[in-house]
């Protein structure tokens, strides 16, 4: 159907207007629940205002690296126990408040209280005491020795938020970063704007404009009619070779974080019983959903870790697709007319891709009821609720395998001997000690199936051939704007 429409689509779309050179309109296919990063687990708000409107102490790079952010330098105790932040001096927020240690004590104090709705908590759990030792001095000290720390707080959810402005972030966010919030209209577009009192470089451009567009056609459309100018996150790769072939628009693609993970509840019967876990594992056919869904782009993987970093291990022979083996499973399992509730939220990977997998796990008996849920309902109901039997979602944060080793959340799994692997890793500040956890981690998951793991999610990214400054590859769910210009 899509491609019978394209030709008439093409004839209406009139050429794109030069655009001005110091704005830009992005194309995003999820709509933020809110602003405030420390309180919600979409990763849509981090693509708003991670490095645009929000700072943390330390920040992601382009490629993945940690550096520094609103701390110039940091330092940790010979344990690992206590680390020093050195704070920039001169730099205000985006409503004429100083920032200085104090704002990072109640930061950091709030993301680890226990009414906290950080999604993150883990990040902040060890922490025992932050100090204001100087109005440019944090002192943070941990229960034990934590070699990734500075890792965690160049997370979105580590972001340093103004006391005064705090509880009113999610609609009127206001940071340090070198963008402040603009408007919001709601279903539509949000607005940033550059902030002349930025403590750092000047971007070059002088706001921004994010439009949500969910539906692939309409993301195309809108690319070609120049309604945006630039889909970093493009949602409809079956038209890539036409963009491709045009000369006024560049496809980026690179890697990200996100493993795409058929997710099962681990908390009830039969899900609990690793066989039948396993049996799901061998039903699905990853290069299949990754053509179907994806149209060829993605990585498959064999455990929840992203092929492109070095401590990676090739499991996918762990878990081949083997739907006999999986039948055989079943059977010894003692299910028969399985039938799963699966849920999918908007992207079009969860949506086209749960199609696919719910024809795979009937040609081994277990049916699914399909429900298309909206992101906020998916949030509430999965996410915090727990209350699925599959969902196929994307995790998007960096070198997150601990999500498994985590009281309480949504997938529901529970083994003490991998809790533990976990609080080694986080203990040693070994290097080569951490890889051979990590290592041992992956190994573990792929055994006991508490997820199927697809697919690592390709960025493609679709801009105007004029823009530079994008990132190619996702270390972090992020549109970072402090480097984007126009060549012309």
């Amino acid at each position: 159907m899509l491609d019978r429409l394209l030709p008439a689509a093409l004839a209406l779309i009139a050429a794109p207007a030069l655009a001005a050179t110091d704005t830009i309109r992005l194309g995003m296919v999820l709509e933020p629940p809110g602003l405030d990063p420390t309180a919600n687990a979409a990763a849509a708000i981090d693509e708003v205002v991670y490095a645009n409107l929000f700072e943390g102490l330390t920040r992601f790079a382009p490629d993945g690296t940690i550096v520094p952010g609103l701390a110039s330098e940091w330092q940790a105790s010979e344990n690992g126990t206590v680390y020093e932040f050195r704070l920039r001096q001169g730099v205000t927020f985006h409503d004429g408040a100083a920032f200085d240690a104090s704002d990072v004590v109640f930061s950091l104090d709030r993301a680890r209280a226990e009414d906290s709705t950080n999604a993150q908590k883990q990040l902040f759990a060890g922490i025992t005491a932050v100090e204001a030792v100087a109005p440019d001095l944090v002192r943070v000290t941990l229960d034990g020795p934590d070699g990734s720390f500075p890792w965690k707080m160049a997370w979105g959810d580590a972001v340093i938020l103004d006391p005064a402005s705090a509880a009113q972030a999610a609609t009127a966010p206001v940071g340090t970063g070198p963008f402040r919030f603009g408007a919001w209209t709601q279903g539509d577009h949000i607005t940033l704007e550059a902030f002349d009192g930025y403590w750092g470089e000047k971007p070059a451009l002088r706001s921004a404009t994010f439009r949500f567009i969910p539906d692939p056609t309409a993301a195309f459309a809108a690319m070609m009619a120049g309604d945006v100018d630039a889909f970093p996150i493009y949602p409809a790769p079956e038209t890539l070779p036409q963009l491709e072939a045009d000369p006024r628009f560049k496809v980026i693609v690179g890697t990200t974080e996100g493993e795409t993970i058929l997710s099962m509840n681990n908390r009830h019967a039969p899900l609990n019983d690793p066989r039948v876990r396993k049996a799901i594992a061998l039903a699905v056919d990853r290069q299949a959903i990754i053509d179907g869904a994806m149209f060829g782009y993605g990585t498959p993987i064999g455990s929840h870790f992203a092929p492109h970093h070095p401590d990676h291990v090739d499991l996918l022979d762990r878990s081949p697709h083997d739907p006999d083996q999986a039948k055989a499973l079943l059977a010894e399992a003692g299910v028969s007319n399985l039938s799963l509730r699966l849920a999918l939220p908007p992207p079009p990977y969860a949506r086209r891709g749960g199609e696919i997998v719910a024809a795979q796990l009937r040609a081994v008996g277990i049916e699914t009821q399909i429900t298309n849920m909206e992101w906020a309902q998916w949030l509430e109901t999965v996410f915090r609720g727990a209350d699925f039997d599959l969902t196929i979602i994307s995790h998007v944060e960096p070198l997150d395998i601990d999500i498994y080793a985590r009281d309480g959340y949504y997938i529901g799994y529970d083994n003490p001997v991998f809790r533990d692997l976990i609080a080694r890793f986080t203990a040693s500040t070994d290097a080569g000690e951490r890889s051979e956890l990590l290592r041992e981690a992956q190994g573990m998951l792929a055994e006991d199936n508490p997820a199927a793991f697809l697919f690592q999610l390709a960025k493609i990214g679709v801009a105007d051939a004029r823009i530079e400054g994008l990132w190619e590859n996702a270390p972090t769910p992020a549109n970072d704007l402090t480097k984007v210009r126009w060549t012309e």
